[in-house]
């Protein structure tokens, strides 16, 4: 081997170690660090499924934090697994060590919210909706479909649904999609979990029956158990109680009075009585006249009036028509 050949081994052989060092841009962090595959037009393009049509979307108008993308995801969870961060309104869809598919979401509302971990139970494409009693009691308007919305495009369960339970009880959680595409990114449903209709669609062709889910708690921590929000008040109706049996005496209608029986000697139902013994005779007093009262005697002696003075022979003016005190 020549100086030359072995010179150039040598730098293939260092390039290639470099090469190592570098990181797989496959392999990005998750977030500020940006995504591994950027989202394209085709990724929200307009489709046909099931003979119905699916909207395209615009690109723009998706944040990308929310586009569907590959991304570095450090997790001890196998793949195949769902893991929803609802505080940052995203689910991984596990595909290996380090990796997962991070898809944008719409999370419950304030007093829908819930965590901990359950396994798909079903899937559905294109799932009649039936909104629970308590909702069509807040929207009364919903009662329309109180026996179930057929699937559409229109119907708010969208092209998918994934069913969750968790030890077997169905507490009514589903991931599935929504044509209020605009909702992602946000806290705005019941407690299910909303996906653009292109990303519940792939999704739904990746995970398998039984898979794990995963819910994490507001704090973005792994849940220790299950936590469900509470249960709604529900309307009290007012109940007619029930009155026993024998509680109430029965009612007894007394015949009607005989009014042709005289009231003496016969009682209101036409019984007859004893007369009463005659009464004796009260003589009233004699009437006494008493002598009138002697004449009172007056106790004063009413005042002499004063000799009338002629006006004119009075020097002075006259006061209460007397003269007054001549000096």
């Amino acid at each position: 081997m020549t100086r030359i050949a072995a010179s150039l081994i040598a730098a293939l052989a260092l390039m290639g170690g470099l090469a190592a060092c570098v990181p797989d841009p496959n392999l990005a962090q998750s977030g500020a660090s940006g995504p591994a595959q950027i989202a394209d037009a085709s990724t929200y393009a307009a489709t046909k499924d099931a003979n119905i049509d699916v909207p395209g979307l615009p690109l723009e108008e998706i944040p990308e934090p929310f586009r569907r993308q590959v991304v570095a995801y450090p997790s001890d969870q196998p793949p195949g697994t769902i893991i929803i961060n609802p505080a940052q309104r995203v689910l991984y869809f596990v595909t290996g060590k380090d990796r997962a598919i991070r898809y944008g979401i719409a999370v419950g509302r304030a007093g829908f919210e819930w965590s901990g971990e359950a396994v798909v139970s079903e899937k559905k494409p294109w799932p009649t909706w039936t909104p629970p009693k308590e909702m069509i009691e807040r929207d009364p308007k919903l009662v329309k479909w109180e026996k179930g919305q057929p699937g559409g495009i229109t119907n708010p369960l969208g092209a998918r649904a994934i069913y969750l339970n968790t030890n077997g009880v169905d507490y009514g959680y589903r991931i599935h999609g929504t044509p209020e595409w605009r909702s992602i990114g946000s806290n705005a449903s019941s407690g299910c979990i909303r996906m653009i209709n292109q990303d519940v669609m792939d999704l739904f062709n990746r995970v398998p029956m039984g898979a794990k889910v995963v819910v994490l708690t507001a704090s973005g921590e792994v849940p220790k158990g299950l936590k469900l929000p509470p249960p709604a008040p529900r309307k009290v109706v007012p109940v007619e109680p029930v009155v026993p049996a024998g509680a109430i005496p029965k009612l007894v209608i007394l015949p009607p009075p005989n009014i042709s029986a005289p009231i003496i000697g016969a009682t209101a139902i036409g019984a007859p009585v004893a007369a009463p013994a005659a009464a004796t005779p009260v003589v009233a007093p004699e009437l006494v006249t008493l002598p009138a009262p002697a004449a009172a005697v007056p106790t004063a002696v009413a005042p002499a009036a004063a000799p009338a003075l002629d006006a004119a022979a009075c020097k002075v003016a006259l006061v209460n028509g007397v003269c007054p005190p001549q000096p």
